[in-house]
């Protein structure tokens, strides 16, 4: 079925224009003002709502397989769409783990049959998984991610020489989560010395903190540089990691960074109404950190936003604070908190599409997703800025069931998703369950 969307607000490679987009057999078919029709296609107008590339997220962690009890590859791609996501990398921290090329297959044939959403994954490394990193299929996997900080199972890599190869060998892109784990370890000792088993969850920020992070990306970094590694670091969350990479365009670096949407719209002063529902690795930092977060987005020292969507039932997460598991459910609301922060003039409308489609594109290699352009796959979300998400009033989809945007008003809301020219969702409705497509590598 073609559709032609009418009057929208094309946001799109830096700048905004009226005009309409007509999709046809899945993609893009034209772009431009007044196009064309063809005869039976349906029409839809947008009335001057923005129309973006479909978010790529570059970091969830859907817990499928092993934490289905949390969420599955089913119900968190659902919320992902729900919330203008359209395409997402899933993380290798399962059970088993997706360390070796067979679980990577495994994790694309339950795709194929019920993710709405686009999807690749990571090859997770370990402390004795290089030779599967080195013979890696560079069409299978989106990245190899590095647990430089404490992780579940075997997957905190901490053997010097295990890093040196996977830095001088891996084929991909690395992907790091960096905390120092000896120095968070001596940190939380400190802390139950103080406070023996009632934690508060105000030292979370203290026990995983900001020198912690910084220690594990310098040496992320470091390495990086000695072996001209492809350096990927997610979620940054501190100030002073910042001055660890350069401003600029995407293209041509080597190194780069991730902020995560929670790390933009929270700080340490939502500890005391959330909770340990905003306890996540590396912790939501103070208000300085998050600022400076925000300014290099938008001065391009920050490359990608994305979610570490990492959800836990809300009976494990109210828990006490060193049995609590760490993680929120995020994909549903991404988009909307960052339409918040343009709303407020924290970035632009076009800042978005850059950070969360144009430039995980561009940086994992993503074949012609992530920009409005004739003949690209016709993933797209459509935002009303004129129209309020009351998030207390609208139904999570993650499985969780829950959501740290609770009390939320969102002054804008996302009217259509469309997942390979297919309208999935629209109007606060699912429209369609035909499976997404695995993502393919210019490579």
């Amino acid at each position: 079925m073609a559709i032609a969307l009418r009057n929208a607000a094309i946001v799109n490679e830096g700048s905004t224009v009226e005009g309409d987009v007509r999709i046809a057999a899945g993609r893009i078919d034209a772009v431009g003002t007044a196009v064309t029709a063809g005869a039976g296609d349906t029409e839809i107008d947008l009335a001057g709502a923005w129309l973006l590339p479909g978010m790529i997220d570059d970091q969830v962690h859907f817990r499928e397989p092993g934490f289905e009890h949390k969420a599955d590859i089913a119900t968190e791609s659902r919320a992902a769409v729900a919330g203008g996501i359209t395409s997402y990398m899933e993380m290798p921290n399962c059970d088993p783990q997706t360390v070796t090329g067979a679980a990577l297959k495994d994790k694309h044939a339950r795709a194929a049959s019920r993710s709405l959403a686009n999807y690749a994954f990571y090859l997770g490394a370990t402390n004795d998984n290089l030779e599967e990193i080195r013979r890696v299929d560079r069409h299978l996997a989106c990245g190899v991610k590095v647990f430089m900080g404490a992780s579940t199972g075997n997957m905190l890599v901490d053997d010097e020489r295990t890093l040196e190869g996977i830095f001088a060998e891996c084929p991909l892109l690395i992907a790091t989560h960096c905390e120092d784990t000896p120095m968070i370890l001596a940190n939380e000792a400190e802390a139950q010395a103080r406070y023996g088993d009632d934690i508060p969850i105000t030292e979370h920020p203290n026990i995983r903190s900001a020198e912690a992070c910084h220690r594990s990306s310098s040496l992320a970094v470091r390495l990086a540089r000695t072996h001209g590694s492809r350096l990927h670091v997610l979620h940054i969350t501190t100030a002073r990691e910042l001055a660890l990479f350069e401003p600029g365009p995407l293209e041509g670096k080597r190194i780069t960074a991730e902020a995560c949407v929670h790390h933009l719209f929270f700080n340490e002063t939502h500890y005391g109404a959330l909770g340990t529902d905003i306890k996540c690795n590396p912790a939501i930092k103070t208000r300085a950190d998050q600022l400076a977060i925000r300014q290099a987005v938008n001065d391009d020292v920050i490359d990608v936003v994305a979610t570490d969507h990492a959800p836990h039932t809300a009976e494990e997460k109210a828990s006490p604070y060193m049995q609590a598991p760490s993680g929120l459910p995020l994909v549903q609301h991404a988009l909307l908190s960052l339409v918040e922060q343009v709303r407020l003039g924290e970035m632009t409308i076009e800042r978005v599409a850059q950070k969360t489609a144009h430039a995980p594109a561009t940086l994992f290699d993503v074949a012609e997703r992530g920009f409005i352009r004739e003949g690209y796959h016709a993933d797209l979300v459509v935002i009303d800025p004129s129209r309020n998400t009351v998030v207390d009033d609208e139904p999570v989809y993650a499985k969780c069931g829950w959501t740290p945007f609770r009390g939320t008003t969102f002054h804008a809301r996302v009217t259509h998703t469309f997942v390979g020219g297919r309208l999935m969702f629209a109007g606060g409705e699912f429209r369609d369950d035909t499976p997404g497509e695995a993502l393919e590598f210019d490579r």
